[in-house]
């Protein structure tokens, strides 16, 4: 088994790239349209000015130019905790990639519950079919857990590495089942952390970002592992992830080492 087989995500049945694009590091339009043909086609977008990326929107258009809009699984994130500007920025941000229609709506970042005027327009803009799918991105582990019995969110994006593993107790068990949401994880290298020699125990050399995207990988739970990528240059070292597969457990034992280490050190 190899990492380039796509996953379905949760019950929304979309198939999904096991690694997936965050727009805030500004990859190169050739960089993002290269990753898409190796079937790496969930990609993540901010709803306000400040979380566009021009090159992301230019590889959007031209998917769509290419007539391949159906194989792409965008999915647009609103941090606006506000009914009406969730609209106003989510609607702005469809006509700004040229599109009338994204895949899922992520609402992030919440440590608690979001507000049913937030969650009822967001079902609005679902039954209005500006989005297929609603999402939420936050830190707290157990609010996916509770939330997932609710059946309202169909993709849930948290955090998880080899350094914070607590969805593996906290969340994972819970969510399953074939009506379970897509689970999507962000944060891998834990902000670079795992990839500084600084960081290290005495006598270990540092994780590389392809090592820190095979642990989350390695975990069945997980359906796509966003990464965050500057250059042609790192995706295309990035890609080589996609031709291997789940980690050895002296592998997984060597990053749960690292992690701790980093996890206990500010």
């Amino acid at each position: 088994m190899t990492f380039n087989e796509s996953a379905v995500l949760g019950r929304t049945g979309l198939k999904v790239g096991r690694l997936g694009i965050a727009s805030g590091y500004c990859a190169p339009t050739a960089a993002v349209l290269e990753a898409f043909e190796r079937g790496c086609n969930y990609w993540t977008w901010g709803t306000v000015v400040k979380g566009f990326s021009a090159h992301l929107r230019e590889a959007i258009k031209t998917v769509a130019a290419r007539g391949q809009r159906d194989r792409l699984v965008l999915a647009m994130f609103s941090y606006a905790h506000h009914r009406g500007l969730t609209e106003h920025f989510f609607r702005k941000g469809l006509k700004n990639a040229g599109l009338d229609h994204a895949d899922v709506l992520i609402l992030g970042y919440f440590s608690k519950r979001p507000s049913l005027k937030l969650i009822d327009g967001a079902l609005e803009l679902k039954k209005q079919g500006l989005v297929r799918f609603i999402g939420m991105s936050g830190h707290n582990r157990k609010l996916f857990a509770a939330l997932a019995g609710d059946g309202i969110f169909d993709v849930f994006h948290l955090r998880y590495s080899a350094a914070h593993r607590g969805a593996e107790t906290e969340t994972f068990p819970s969510i399953g089942g074939e009506s379970r949401p897509g689970i999507v994880s962000f944060t891998a290298t834990k902000n670079g952390r795992l990839l500084n020699p600084k960081k290290m125990p005495p006598g270990e050399a540092p994780a590389t970002a392809a090592d820190c995207y095979r642990f989350v990988l390695s975990h069945p739970a997980v359906d796509v592992c966003m990464m965050g990528t500057k250059s042609l240059e790192q995706m295309r070292e990035n890609l080589k992830v996609l031709d291997g597969g789940p980690m050895s457990a002296e592998e997984l034992a060597r990053m749960r080492r690292l992690g701790d280490f980093v996890h206990r050190r500010p």
